[in-house]
């Protein structure tokens, strides 16, 4: 093929295909730029894309088991609140018995104890009732048909399932202190007065009721704790989890901005100089009008 010829001019030609080439590779710099992702979708690198989707999957359903652990977490806190204010109110509670234990004192005073002791039982009734979160309590209503004795979760973004059982004391120490303010019977404190010294005296045995209800809030309040703790390590867990997954995905599919600067500069000066090269080897088939004259 001639080099002389208006028809082919393959200087032209070279030009625009490497001009091309570089339009075409400053479009990708211009794009990992602009999204800050080397990989930003399966064109760019498909088997990269496709790990990068699996791990973006892998991390919505962590938060996802993060947030109803959250939930968990509410309710095992409220649980945990209202057993530790019902066992100071314990405290209170059996002092005032420890004093109507005794027969020294005048009816007057007796009355005030029984008052007393009636205002914490009646608030300690209030604590177990109002421990409820998002319409649930840990703290069941004993056996009662139709009561909740298993509470599960999902723990994790792999599905699995964190279950617990509920703590069965509300109705048990209810029970008990009910039984310390039932008016004259048998067992009460507001009994004469000594049927009333005698059922105090019982109720701090070891198997008194007193001692009953104090032993089941501190059972209740270990069972929750420990649940408590379990949901805390696995929230921290799911968390630390999603960071390295997330670290990873940089590591993956994030685009180095410095490096990308640098070689979109590079290939601005070659998009000018391939300008040029095109516009010269245009010009070219000029030249061949001066052979006519």
């Amino acid at each position: 093929m001639s080099l002389n010829s208006v028809n082919t001019n393959i200087g032209a030609m070279v030009a625009l295909q490497s001009l091309n080439r570089t339009n075409t590779e400053m479009e990708g710099v211009q794009k990992r730029i602009s999204t800050g992702y080397r990989v930003s979708d399966a064109r760019d690198d498909g088997a990269a894309f496709a790990v990068a989707e699996r791990v973006r999957g892998d991390m919505a359903a962590t938060t996802s088991a993060n947030q109803q652990l959250g939930g968990v977490k509410g309710l095992l806190d409220v649980g945990r609140s209202g057993l530790e204010n019902v066992s100071n109110a314990l405290k209170d509670l059996k002092n005032t018995v420890l004093k109507l234990g005794g027969n020294e004192l005048t009816a007057s005073q007796r009355s005030q104890y029984q008052t007393a002791l009636k205002e914490s039982v009646a608030q300690i009734r209030n604590f177990l009732a109002d421990s409820d979160y998002n319409g649930q309590t840990i703290l069941t209503n004993g056996t009662a048909a139709g009561i909740q004795t298993q509470i599960k979760t999902i723990r994790n973004g792999d599905g699995d399932v964190y279950q617990f059982s509920t703590v069965n004391v509300k109705t048990n120490i209810v029970a008990h202190l009910s039984a310390l303010v039932n008016g004259t019977t048998a067992g009460s404190l507001l009994a004469n007065t000594s049927t009333a010294i005698s059922a105090a005296v019982a109720s701090l045995t070891a198997g008194g009721r007193v001692t009953k209800a104090i032993n089941g809030t501190l059972d209740g309040l270990n069972a929750v704790g420990g649940y408590s703790n379990y949901v805390d390590r696995q929230i921290t867990f799911n968390k630390t989890r999603m960071d390295a997954q997330e670290t990873g995905l940089g590591s993956l599919i994030d685009a180095d901005l410095a490096k990308e600067s640098a070689k979109l500069q590079a290939l601005q000066i070659r998009q000018q100089l391939g300008t040029q090269a095109l516009s010269i080897a245009n010009q070219s088939p000029q030249s061949l009008m001066g052979l006519f004259r």
